[in-house]
């Protein structure tokens, strides 16, 4: 059965990935009334005596009963691992509930400590309130065993000596580190993005699938002469995922002359990584203003690439016009291969490339390095304080620990495979569980080194209000470039103004890393002048 396209733009306005997921990584899906507990199959013997009763958040594309797209069966392979751990734990009940994705909500129940036991919520956003307590930090739970590994007595599978010995993408899961070098997020699947294309369309207008980003440019323009539109974005799309790219191919041939925080976590699975912290000195060095010919430069290729999207870039029915094949070209994640692949009314062959690298063709600062990762973790758990209702304190809470023990006996992977592998949307993150065929390109994406910072959610929620919205007026040039560069230098300059007042961050030692740095920096070509 096709879905609607009513249907399919309603659940491209909730899952379109300003993230990462991202995109991927979205909240939580809203119901009136706030959140309701998912029906459940048979077999709930768990009832109303339960001890510990554990509400988590699994996200829409793990809920019971669902049907991604209206395609295929319900889904049901959450509702089956929460039925087995119940029958190992008799004590304890799971409810699987969805709760309204709007910031306001979670921060009135976290701030409350009436939050569900398990979120799901962007890692970036978690970072914004660990000072205020409302996560429990879980290192010391990924550095022990699991202990669901641990009973089958084979300490060669990961999880034996430590759970983070389960995580596939460990560059991921580790650089997750909150400002506080905690974790508190669970990457329990991943998400990357790719430049879905239609073969037929291809074929007929004589293109490939382009090496480089001017190939791609020069491609897009004989498909717009074709009369199609070569390539759908949304704003949330330039704005995050491109801006994220172009920011890492023009700063990665400097990166060992900037990068002045060598975290202890983080560098040894990250080519080096630019945090808040770095990126407020660097703005005082003249960086990411109009001394920085770089940061000038970025915005005017996002402008290039504008002129072969699609004409609203706040539309939100994109996949309409690919799979009506009006256009060449979609920019999407993962979660769209399984509407692709269930569509039998599907009209077209199609395949998926990457974002192709700068040369030297397109910028004097090109690294020639291939585009670097932008996705990640999808699928985000946090534990949240109400884990803790019993005594208030994790290190004597039995109530964490059997909420701890509900995540990590969701990560066997006889029991994870069920739930992630149930249809092809998101990639496995835990080591030994097959990736399915369909979605395998976005597997080899997410093999490469990851991007050179994380631009938008590096200082707060207004700052990536701001420039969204004086993007979306320059890309639609209803402003010029300068105008555009001086309000987004006000832009960053509050943010890292604020980020400063929010934290305190170590100047002196920036600046003594900084002249330790400077024979890296010698010689080099578009530097803000010292």
């Amino acid at each position: 059965m096709t879905p609607t396209m009513a249907s399919w733009g309603t659940y491209v306005r909730r899952v379109s990935l300003a993230v990462i997921v991202a995109v991927g990584a979205w909240l939580l899906w809203p119901r009136a009334g706030g959140e309701f507990v998912t029906g459940m199959p048979e077999h709930r013997d768990n009832g109303a005596d339960a001890r510990f009763v554990i509400k988590f958040v699994p996200g829409q594309q793990y809920m019971p009963g669902t049907t991604p797209f209206g395609l295929g069966e319900p889904l049901k392979g959450m509702a089956e691992v929460v039925r087995d751990f119940e029958a190992r734990f008799p004590d304890t009940r799971v409810e699987l509930i969805t709760v309204p994705g709007v910031r306001e909500y979670l921060v009135t129940q976290l701030s409350s400590g009436n939050a569900p036991d398990i979120l799901m919520v962007n890692v970036e956003d978690v970072w914004v309130d660990v000072q205020k307590g409302w996560y429990v930090p879980l290192d010391p739970y990924l550095e022990a065993p699991n202990p669901f590994v641990r009973e089958q007595g084979d300490p060669s599978l990961p999880g034996y000596e430590q759970w983070w010995d389960m995580f596939k993408y460990q560059a991921i899961s580790r650089g997750k580190a909150a400002p506080d070098n905690r974790n508190y997020c669970i990457s329990f699947d991943m998400v990357e993005t790719g430049i879905f294309y239609n073969k037929d369309i291809f074929r007929e207008v004589g293109i490939e699938p382009p090496a480089t980003w001017d190939d791609w440019l020069e491609s897009m323009a004989k498909l717009k002469a074709a009369g199609y539109i070569p390539l759908l974005m949304n704003r949330d799309s330039f704005n995050d995922w491109t801006v994220d790219l172009v920011f890492d191919q023009l700063y990665y041939d400097i990166l060992p002359g900037i990068d002045l925080v060598q975290d202890p976590v983080r560098e040894a699975y990250l080519e080096g990584y630019l945090d808040g912290d770095e990126l407020c000195f660097l703005f005082e060095q003249g960086f990411f203003t109009e001394k920085d010919p770089r940061y000038g430069e970025l915005w005017k290729h996002l402008h290039d690439l504008r002129q072969y999207c699609n004409q609203n870039l706040m539309g939100t029915d994109l996949a309409r016009e690919f799979v009506t094949q009006k256009a060449a070209m979609l920019w999407m994640s993962t979660q769209f291969t399984y509407r692709l692949t269930g569509d039998r009314q599907l009209a077209f062959d199609w395949g998926v490339f990457y974002v192709p690298r700068f040369t030297a063709r397109t910028s004097r600062f090109a690294s020639n390095t291939d585009m670097c990762v932008i996705g990640g973790a999808g699928t985000q758990y946090e534990v949240s304080n109400s884990a803790c209702s019993d005594t208030g304190d994790p290190a004597t809470s039995e109530r964490l620990k059997r909420v701890i023990a509900l995540l990590q006996f969701l990560m066997v992977p006889e029991n994870y495979v069920r739930v992630v592998n149930e249809y092809p949307s998101m990639l496995p993150n835990v080591a030994g569980v097959p990736v399915l065929p369909a979605i395998q390109p976005f597997a080899d994406i997410l093999e490469r080194r990851y991007t050179t910072t994380k631009w938008v959610y590096t200082f707060d929620l207004k700052f990536n209000d701001i420039q969204a919205r004086m993007l979306e007026l320059y890309l639609n040039d209803g402003i010029g470039h300068e105008e555009f560069m001086r309000w987004q230098v006000d832009n960053v300059h509050a943010a890292t103004r604020n980020l400063r007042l929010r934290k305190p961050i170590d100047m002196v030692r920036l600046e003594t890393r900084w002249a330790e740095l400077a024979p890296l920096r010698a010689g080099r070509e578009g530097l803000p002048h010292e």
